[in-house]
């Protein structure tokens, strides 16, 4: 019990410590930094600040941990936060970030402090400001995604992102695109317990 508790005392004061690091980091750059201490370059699209790369935490921007699920038949039972690698590799980190279960993007807590996960209203937005002036400056990373039976499909084919926006019951809004520059999207409903890709908007 003794060493039990110790453990809890090690584990809360690492999350502190990252917690810290994080926030002097976004002080010292003036960039976004997330939960883990990643820093992110922005861009300005429109009237829009967007991150230029997918989310890649693995804790929310209190220093939490978000749990990781890599067995298939958990993920699909999944009602609560959940996030993974595409195919469980934590190689896919760099260039396509991770995939979020919607139930860790309602928290409210994933993105850098002063940043949000986009609504749907916020996407269309983003896609009719792409379509009317031919913009590319988003940095689309097709980094697939993992369904709602837990299977990982789609990388480097299509990209899927979640919006904050409900749906109906077991679904929430989410982007989906074959096109690098947003030409081929759409703005549908889908299971929040997929894993999709998160791209974090500045708040205003």
């Amino acid at each position: 019990m003794k060493n039990s508790a110790m453990l809890r005392i090690f584990l809360l004061v690492i999350s502190v410590v990252l917690f810290t690091v994080g926030c002097e980091c976004e002080k010292e750059s003036g960039l976004p930094v997330d939960g883990d201490g990643n820093v992110y370059d922005t861009v300005v699209i429109g009237t829009q600040v967007w991150l230029k790369e997918n989310l890649k935490t693995t804790r929310y921007n209190n220093g939490v941990q978000i749990p990781l699920v890599t067995d298939n038949d958990k993920w699909a039972s999944m009602t609560s936060a959940a996030f993974c690698w595409y195919n469980n590799n934590p190689v896919c980190k760099e260039n396509y970030g991770a995939l979020y279960n919607w139930y860790v993007v309602n928290t409210g807590l994933l993105c850098p402090v002063g940043w949000h996960v986009p609504t749907k209203e916020e996407w269309e937005t983003l896609i009719n400001y792409v379509k009317k002036t031919n913009e590319s400056s988003f940095s689309v990373r097709l980094g697939g995604c993992r369904s709602e039976n837990g299977t990982f499909i789609e990388i480097e084919r299509s990209g899927y992102w979640w919006s904050s926006s409900l749906w109906w019951n077991e679904n929430a809004w989410c982007i989906n695109t074959w096109h690098i520059n947003f030409f081929l999207s759409q703005v549908k409903p889908w299971f929040k317990v997929a894993g999709f890709s998160v791209r974090c908007i500045k708040n205003n």
